[in-house]
């Protein structure tokens, strides 16, 4: 039986009577986002656009990203990377349960003194894989080999 999003009371400064939001947006008023699934181009675009939202609202204040993901597509991790070089406030990076392949990329972006990982964690990182370029990085390591 599913149980949906859970809802959690919320109040806007100056009101008197708290509202009921999802877990999620109330988390994201306070700046903490999650990536919790397989990565690709709707959670990077959804991602990327809180980000930049996040950003303008108060740069001065952290955004604290939390990462729980097996990997996903190459360019739209590499979208979230970049937005997360780009935008003013550092992004503070969280590694809770797996951050595995484009995961652990992401996990890297984060500003470098303010990246950890939880204790029972796992951090996976491997050399890239594309079916495109596959041939050609073939091709480089036996010319590097015979040179």
């Amino acid at each position: 039986m599913p149980i949906g999003v859970p809802r959690v009371p919320f109040r806007n400064p100056g009101e008197e009577d708290a509202s009921w939001i999802d877990v999620i947006n109330r988390l994201y008023r306070e700046r903490l986002l999650f990536l919790g699934q397989e990565i690709d181009t709707e959670l990077s675009n959804q991602l990327i656009g809180l980000m930049v939202y996040l950003s303008m609202e108060d740069e001065t204040k952290d955004l604290y990203l939390f990462i729980n993901s097996p990997g996903g597509w190459v360019l739209p991790g590499i979208a979230i990377y970049d937005t997360m070089q780009f935008v003013r406030p550092d992004v503070q990076t969280v590694c809770m349960g797996l951050a595995a392949s484009m995961g652990s990329f992401i996990l890297s972006g984060g500003k470098i003194t303010k990246r950890l990982a939880f204790p029972h964690a796992r951090v996976m990182i491997h050399q890239p894989a594309s079916a495109f370029y596959e041939a050609q990085a073939e091709n480089l390591s036996w010319k590097r080999k015979n040179y």
